[in-house]
């Protein structure tokens, strides 16, 4: 199994680790998370923490993760098709380069992955300083 990746970042004094969570086998090929925008009931979405910016901070850093995973994906997909040669004929098209990029286009955004994470409960944050 895939160790899980945390995110580490200083925010207003405040140290807050984001981890997806382990019950949740998330991929974000296969969310069903909205591609379009749409209007969230600020209640729902403050409900976890009791703080609506923490919230969206904790969104944030995770889809700051699921952007570079994504990222990452994409590149090691790309590399394969990477020529180092300047022959013309590979330059001009290479259908399967295009369908690799169609579809990681086609994907919700990693925010709107994030937000679908955290409404289903399926992203496990701490702030160490409360631990203590």
């Amino acid at each position: 199994m895939k160790a899980a990746k945390k995110l580490h970042r200083q925010t207003d004094n405040q140290k807050i680790i984001i981890e997806p969570n382990y019950n949740s086998n998330m991929n974000f090929k296969e969310t069903n998370a909205q591609v379009t925008t749409r209007t969230y009931d600020r209640s729902v979405i403050e409900e976890k923490t009791g703080n609506l910016y923490e919230s969206i901070v904790i969104m944030a850093k995770r889809a700051e993760q699921i952007n570079q995973e994504m990222k990452t994906e994409l590149l090691q997909k790309l590399d394969e098709f990477a020529s180092h040669t300047d022959s013309l004929e590979e330059i001009f098209e290479n259908r399967e380069q295009i369908e690799v990029s169609k579809f990681y286009e086609s994907l919700p955004k990693a925010t709107s992955i994030a937000i679908k994470e955290w409404m289903d409960g399926n992203i496990y944050y701490r702030i160490p300083e409360e631990e203590k």
